[in-house]
């Protein structure tokens, strides 16, 4: 009996779990680009181009290969909208009532599987190194679910930095060493650049006709776009980047958008890149003397400690998980995450950037971006969505719990102990945004204070009941104790007016 074989856009390895399962000989792989997938949220140009040029490549990959396709381009008048649509449509043309899928990486799209009338087998993603049930069974009975101790299982579980059961260096974290600020840099090298090919091309005037209002500018296209190319950006990065990746992991500069970064999180969550080769790449440039311990460990601890405890706390918390609110924050995404002019460099930088490339590192997003939404009370269902449409990364498995629980403490402390939130000083400690800001960082109070200052303090006393009694964060209400009463009546009036400004869109 002939069976349907589903390849999502963000399932591109040639050893995905339905195709293993699946008869070359007789099965049929269905692709395809449907509006569904690319409209769900406002996706950035970038992303959706680059997911169906590398579809189209990985299916031209197949078939050279010996598999028979079944591929729906979107501008195919016959295409369904939808993968259900597309699987019935396909069924019904080749007589098929069994279809073969890997599981989604959103149960948004695992539902609509479900929901659907065909026989349709859904496969666990073995990509990853932690199953659900492995989770499931190191999370059970604990108080608090850290990321820390689960990394330590994961490098015991792969045996990478390891010295027997000891960790490489006597250390498991060296975080320590890795908090530098940067400087710029003529001779940094960001990612290597990319050729445009037909396939690219056409794709790009499709994407530009159909979603050239969306988000996002879409040319110049920086990104590889199918396995041999991911392969090349890896190699740059461990060659050029990764020896001073660890020290400068966290700095930001206006004109650097890459820094040491590898920019291949892409590659990787579409499939293009596997986990466990990444991660041996980067051992073997230590073992080999060219990139030193920090470095390596605070990438490899991205990729099998964060990226993997991601992934299993979406799938252990749940379908709601994305529209938790415990700190009830109702304010609308200001304007400015979209684009709207703002006085504070570094939203403009962080939000400039994720315009032209889709692309902001972790701390863009966390402590730029993620802080400011958190200390402004906006919504996080609506903070959610925006991190899901602008970045070309960006999957609900992995961003859900990255924003709702790491950034926005929407999920009221499964992900972190405490909000990530600070003033100013961190930002300005960590980049050179500051020096050409139109906000003042060293002042506190007045129409010049930087924003983050103000929202801050204003965050703090307004969730106080919540948060005082956390030992990580005492020290900061014992200093607003310590104010004298004008000063913190100012702090607290700026931050309220400044707030009423934003919420009528008017300039900040």
């Amino acid at each position: 009996m002939v069976k349907l074989v589903l390849v999502l856009g963000d399932q591109l390895s040639m050893d995905i779990h339905a195709l293993r399962k699946a008869d070359k000989a007789h099965d049929i792989v269905v692709m395809a680009e449907v509006a569904a997938e690319a409209e769900y949220v406002p996706h950035h140009p970038m992303k959706i181009a680059f997911l169906f040029t590398a579809m189209r490549k990985f299916a031209a990959e197949l078939r050279e290969k010996g598999w028979t396709v079944a591929y729906t381009k979107l501008d195919d008048p016959a295409n369904a909208g939808s993968i259900p649509g597309e699987l019935l449509r396909r069924a019904e043309e080749y007589s098929a009532k069994a279809v073969l899928a890997t599981e989604p990486g959103e149960f948004r799209l695992i539902n609509a599987l479900r929901d659907t009338p065909l026989d349709v087998s859904i496969l666990p993603d073995d990509r990853f190194l932690c199953s659900h049930q492995e989770f499931e069974a190191w999370a059970e009975g604990r108080k608090a679910l850290r990321m820390e101790y689960f990394y330590r299982e994961m490098r015991r579980k792969t045996g990478l930095l390891m010295e027997g059961d000891k960790p490489e260096g006597g250390k498991w974290n060296f975080d320590h060493d890795n908090r530098k600020p940067a400087k710029q840099d003529l001779f940094r090298k960001g990612p290597p650049k990319v050729q445009g090919d037909a396939v690219l091309a056409e794709v790009l005037d499709l994407i530009d006709a159909r979603f050239g209002g969306n988000f996002g500018r879409l040319r110049p296209f920086p990104y590889q776009t199918d396995r041999a190319g991911a392969l090349r950006a890896l190699d740059h990065f461990i060659t050029h980047a990764l020896p001073e990746f660890g020290a400068y992991q966290d700095a930001m500069l206006q004109d650097d958008p890459h820094l040491y970064h590898a920019v291949i999180s892409l590659y990787l969550n579409a499939g293009l890149l596997s986990v466990l080769e990444i991660c041996k790449k980067a051992e073997a440039a230590y073992r080999a003397g060219h990139a030193p311990l920090n470095s390596v460990e605070g990438f490899i601890r991205q990729i099998i400690g964060w990226r993997e405890f991601m992934r299993g706390i979406y799938f252990l918390e749940g379908p709601d998980y994305p529209r938790r609110n415990a700190l009830n924050h109702q304010r609308k995404l200001p304007a400015l995450y979209w684009g709207a002019e703002t006085r504070m460099n570094c939203m403009a930088q962080a939000i400039g950037q994720t315009r032209d490339l889709g692309y902001a590192h972790h701390i863009q997003r966390l402590m730029v971006t993620g802080n400011f939404a958190l200390l402004a009370g906006v919504n996080p269902a609506q903070v959610h969505e925006w991190y899901l449409a602008v970045y070309v990364d960006a999957y609900e498995w992995v961003e859900a719990p990255n924003v709702i629980g790491m950034s926005q403490f929407a999920d009221g402390g499964v992900v972190g102990s405490k909000p990530y939130v600070s003033s100013g000083a961190y930002i300005d400690r960590m980049s050179d945004y500051c020096k050409s800001c139109h906000y003042k960082v060293k002042d506190k109070t007045g129409e010049s204070a930087c924003p983050f200052n103000l929202l801050y303090w204003h965050f703090l006393i307004r969730h106080r009941e919540r948060f005082e009694g956390n030992p990580r964060m005492a020290q900061m209400y014992r200093t607003f104790d310590k104010m004298d009463d004008a000063r913190r009546e100012a702090v607290l009036a700026d931050a309220e007016a400044f707030l009423q400004r934003m919420s009528k869109d008017a300039l900040v």
